[in-house]
């Protein structure tokens, strides 16, 4: 657990030095953008070994329809993270929402916590989602101006819905790949 909770003091640490320490990171130049990266690489593999060898510890019982739940807002963050992927004019919600792929770790997080009841799910979801939602209070303060982009045509539409159910199926084969059911049994 202490590789895990490491991992997340680094991942929130690294994305948020340039908001809550401008002038040293500034002062990094170029260079800094590397070892910030290298911070996040670091940060990652010490969540992912930290989660996965983190002891099972149940805190609650999630209900088995929980799971139709988690998929449903684990297609909807395939989305709305994707709809910020075009050049120029966004899907929805990107054409409305400034922060569309903070949006999408909050739905992903909360959908996460919805069907994984033990202490190492509710610590890795809960601090990612505390930590999409501080990103977003700490960039509107920073920049507090924005405009929305325009509204993308149909074919933005079609390719979205299309890489957002293959990412899906892709997420599904992982998961089932590293042992864990994604559907009903």
């Amino acid at each position: 657990m202490a590789l895990l909770i490491l991992g997340l003091i680094l991942w929130i640490a690294a994305h948020w030095f340039k908001r809550l320490a401008p002038g040293p990171r500034a002062a990094m130049g170029n260079p800094g953008k590397g070892l910030v990266a290298v911070a996040l690489v670091i940060a990652l593999g010490l969540i992912i070994y930290g989660y996965r060898s983190a002891a099972f510890v149940d805190v609650w019982y999630p209900p088995a329809f929980m799971v139709h739940i988690n998929n449903t807002l684990m297609l909807l963050a395939l989305w709305v993270w994707g709809s910020s992927a075009a050049k120029g004019a966004k899907a929805w919600p990107a054409s409305r929402i400034r922060h569309p792929q903070l949006t999408a770790v909050k739905i992903w997080a909360l959908a996460h916590l919805l069907v994984n009841g033990d202490l190492a799910s509710m610590l890795l979801f809960g601090t990612m989602m505390g930590w999409a939602v501080g990103s977003v209070i700490l960039i509107n303060r920073s920049e507090p101006n924005w405009t929305p982009p325009p509204p993308a045509g149909r074919a933005t539409y079609i390719r979205l819905a299309v890489i957002t159910l293959v990412v899906f199926a892709l997420i599904a084969a992982i998961h089932i790949w590293l042992g864990v059911w994604p559907f009903p049994s």
